[in-house]
């Protein structure tokens, strides 16, 4: 028996003195899919063309090693889903097509996916997908779908129809169901006269890309609320309300970023509400730092709050967990890596509290053990259970992961130009 098993079987003797099955716990984990970002692996660019960003996202930092190709990035995320304990599902952006032809973002089709699609199937992974209405010479004066513009709009609404039929053709092909999830950035610098028809534009040519009815089991629609962006400190078009009214009139999922709400807000604290009348839930974890600045997550207390919603209240099953940070001030394999086995280990802490026990608990009224006990939680061996779950998925334990990336960054990262 190795030391981790050792100190797994401690742990487990003390968790199930509180009633936790901490067997039954790292199965029901091991069920959990996150969908890591391909767009940490290579700043966003994507493959379409050479324009740098716009649209409110911004990357910071030239770390050595970034990925220029489709095959560079799919062998970063090779080594970082070799880290990560379980089989997980890629998030893919419209830019990031694979393909020699040249094709732009209205004229997209399944074939420009297929490779993604074929070593998806290799790996064992699902896909999910986005369109990209932003870092286009068709973002105009700040607008794609709600812009006053007919030929603009026109152009981004054929945009979304066909990113819809990709999405769909991953979902069967994977046989996992492929969330697409909408984010547009339209907005203005300064406070607008006019904040309805920007608004009523958008709400429009959204119902014109969502009129065709796909199969549930191939994909589903998100939508994405931001409370401002780069370019659109004044008015987002596409504001919480927004979308939180679109998605529960059009049975859409709702997309909660961490980082698109006031400084002082936290998405945790909006599961539970949005889960009474949502037809499902997608969440973008993600780290804000003074706003929407998209740092690495760490095991910080929103994350873990985050975490402790899902779990309590039984959202898994109706949540789709996703990423959405870009750092390229660091490794980019280590970021994907620290950021998903971040969310994990948020999830397992709270899979690992007797949450039925506290449940009656706070329900009678008695507080004061209520307070007792979650506090005396924070010092059980929740890192032990961590460790074996590692072991057994036959990924590194503990620190052990970081050799592997420090070897793939001297043996490949560095002899990118």
């Amino acid at each position: 028996m190795t030391t981790i098993q050792q100190r797994y079987e401690e742990a487990k003797t003390a968790y199930a003195k509180l009633g936790v099955d901490t067997d039954a716990v790292l199965k029901k984990l091991a069920d959990v899919k996150i969908s890591m970002h391909v767009w940490q692996g290579d700043d966003v660019q994507g493959f379409l063309s050479d324009e740098a960003l716009s649209g409110g996202i911004s990357v910071t930092g030239n770390y050595p090693g970034a990925a220029h190709t489709p095959e560079e990035l799919r062998q970063d995320l090779e080594k970082a889903y070799s880290l990560i304990p379980g089989k997980h599902k890629l998030n893919l952006h419209a830019i990031y097509l694979d393909t020699e032809e040249a094709v732009d973002l209205n004229e997209l089709e399944p074939k420009h996916f297929e490779k993604w699609v074929a070593w998806a199937k290799e790996q064992g992974l699902g896909l999910d997908f986005n369109p990209t209405f932003f870092s286009h010479p068709m973002f105009k004066d700040g607008f794609t779908l709600a812009s006053p513009d007919e030929e603009v709009r026109q152009f981004w609404i054929e945009h979304g129809k066909r990113s819809r039929q990709i999405a769909a053709y991953m979902g069967k092909e994977t046989g996992q169901v492929c969330v697409n999830n909408f984010w547009v950035p339209d907005g203005y610098k300064d406070n607008p006269i006019d904040r309805f028809t920007p608004r009523e534009r958008l709400m429009t040519a959204l119902d014109e890309i969502f009129a065709e009815e796909l199969p549930a089991e191939y994909t589903v629609d998100a939508v994405e609320s931001k409370l401002f962006g780069l370019g659109a400190e004044a008015y987002t078009v596409g504001s919480h309300e927004f979308y939180m009214g679109y998605g529960l009139t059009r049975d859409k999922l709702i997309c909660l970023d961490a980082g698109h709400f006031h400084p002082t807000e936290v998405i945790s604290n909006k599961l539970s509400s949005l889960a009474l009348f949502s037809k499902g839930i997608l969440l973008h974890v993600s780290r804000p730092v003074r706003w929407d600045s998209d740092h690495v997550v760490i095991m910080d207390d929103e994350l873990q709050e985050i975490g402790r919603e899902l779990v309590r209240n039984d959202l898994l099953p109706k949540t789709n967990i996703g990423l959405d940070f870009f750092d390229a001030t660091i490794n980019r394999v280590a970021a994907w890596v620290i950021g998903t086995r971040n969310t994990q280990k948020a999830l397992l802490k709270a899979m690992l509290e007797p949450i039925e026990e506290l449940k009656a608990i706070e329900l009678s009224g008695d507080f004061t053990t209520r307070l007792a006990m979650t506090e005396e939680l924070k010092d059980y061996p929740y890192a032990d259970v961590w460790n074996y779950f590692c072991e057994s998925q036959g990924v590194p334990a503990g620190l052990e992961w970081l050799s592997e990336v420090k070897a793939y960054e001297e043996t490949v990262l560095k002899a990118r130009k």
